[in-house]
């Protein structure tokens, strides 16, 4: 096994940490890192330093901001009584890229899994629920992703809904099963945010 010196091995390890990254990939982020001039180097960790600093969660939406509430749940010319729930923030971009939906968002940073322990009190479900009862909202359309877990919450949110007037939808079968949102191009989005369903 190659020993590298120790602030190098450091920075593959934390950066073979980071989704989709792995050890050999972070082998070569460190190595590239490495060889940027100094300046570009400052500028990455500054950057770093103030998304984490300036970033948080929408009091309202749950997605990530640096204003509050964030630019969309601020946005007047959006439809108010219609919510998109997505399982992550980078759900959001995808759909927004679409350039169809006009209605607003709840994010739950996470989906329900029994295997990784994650229950509904982990998510942003509570937060759905409150909103929902102090808002009027005519449609839910839940845009888990494809996979089990995603229908397990999507499953368990309109379970949830089942008592109220709202309308629950769930998104067209366009999406490839086990697939995610953030990976899916912009006009199989639309086709499967056009065929929702009524769940």
């Amino acid at each position: 096994m190659i020993r590298y010196p120790k602030p190098l091995a450091t920075l593959i390890r934390e950066l073979a940490k980071l989704p989709g990254i792995g050890e050999k990939s972070g082998q070569r982020l460190a190595f590239h890192i490495l060889s940027l001039p100094e300046g570009d180097t400052e500028a990455l960790s500054k950057a770093i330093r103030e998304a984490k600093k300036s970033m948080h969660q929408c009091s309202v939406c749950g997605n990530w901001t640096d204003t509050d509430p964030c630019s969309i749940c601020r946005d007047k010319r959006r439809r108010r009584d219609i919510i998109c729930v997505v399982e992550m923030p980078q759900d959001v971009v995808a759909l927004e890229k679409m350039k169809e939906f006009d209605g607003l968002y709840h994010v739950l940073h996470g989906h329900i899994s029994a295997i990784e322990g994650i229950g509904p009190e982990d998510i942003n479900i509570k937060n759905l629920i409150i909103r929902l009862r102090e808002n009027p909202v005519e449609e839910v359309i839940l845009a888990t992703n494809p996979t089990i877990d995603g229908e397990t919450t999507a499953m368990y949110i309109a379970g949830l809904l089942k008592p109220t007037q709202i309308k629950v939808s769930r998104l067209a079968n366009g999406i490839p099963i086990g697939g995610g949102l953030e990976f899916t191009d912009k006009t199989t989005l639309y086709k499967a945010m056009e065929g929702r369903r009524e769940l």
